[in-house]
């Protein structure tokens, strides 16, 4: 990605709306037969939704194997989110193209979808047949609360390092990331407006940041 020094007033629109290079955690780059090995166990403990799914992943490249930073993390789903298409199957394959090239978001594609795709037709078979029994109905309401809880902590993790690449790039910054934390939830649950509406609304208000912030340092530096 260009350098922002250059042109900081139209290179820093471009990277607000771009994900902007944050250097990736320190870590040696893992082989095939590792990512292989990682999104299998990932495929196989898939349970409780997206929300359950992304935590897992995040802890796997974040957390134990450091392959990814939190904050390169955190703008990959962003940009997921805003990509159409199934965003966790988006976010396997860019990890998996960033650790391994092309052949690594194949073999972590893969290693996702085999054992959760096997494992939800035998669950979805068996659940006809047991969906009425109460220790099944008592087993659900149990794992309902554990994915809010999980969603909540996912939550925090990938709000912290990017509040705090805001608060290091100035105040405005800051100010401007918490504005759009708290307006998109406010404008999807009160105001009901479509999340496209909200991301594009958000990424324009985070382009405008980021150059006022370029000019601010152009009118500095004169």
């Amino acid at each position: 990605m260009a350098n922002l020094e250059g042109e900081p007033v139209v290179q820093g629109a471009t990277a607000a709306l771009a994900v902007r290079t944050v250097p990736v955690a320190q870590a040696a780059p893992p082989s095939l037969w590792q990512v292989g090995q990682v999104w299998l166990l990932l495929g196989l403990q898939s349970f409780g939704g997206g929300t359950a799914t992304l935590f897992l992943i995040r802890r796997a490249v974040v957390e134990q194997r450091g392959w990814l930073s939190p904050e390169v993390f955190t703008r990959d789903w962003a940009l997921c989110q805003a990509a159409p298409g199934i965003n966790l199957l988006c976010m396997t394959i860019l990890i998996g193209r960033r650790v391994a090239g092309g052949a690594g978001a194949l073999v972590a594609m893969l290693g996702l979808l085999l054992p959760s795709v096997t494992i939800t037709i035998l669950m979805t078979a068996l659940y006809a047949d047991l969906r009425h029994q109460p220790l099944v109905q008592a087993a659900l309401r149990g794992v309902v609360p554990a994915t809010v809880g999980l969603g909540l902590l996912l939550t925090a993790n990938m709000a912290h390092p990017l509040l705090a690449v805001s608060k290091r790039e100035s105040r405005s910054s800051l100010l401007a990331s918490i504005f759009i934390l708290v307006g998109s939830a406010v404008a999807v649950v009160v105001w009901h407006l479509p999340v496209l509406v909200v991301l594009l609304a958000a990424g324009a208000i985070g382009a405008w940041t980021m150059w006022r912030h370029a000019a601010t340092q152009k009118a500095g530096r004169r």
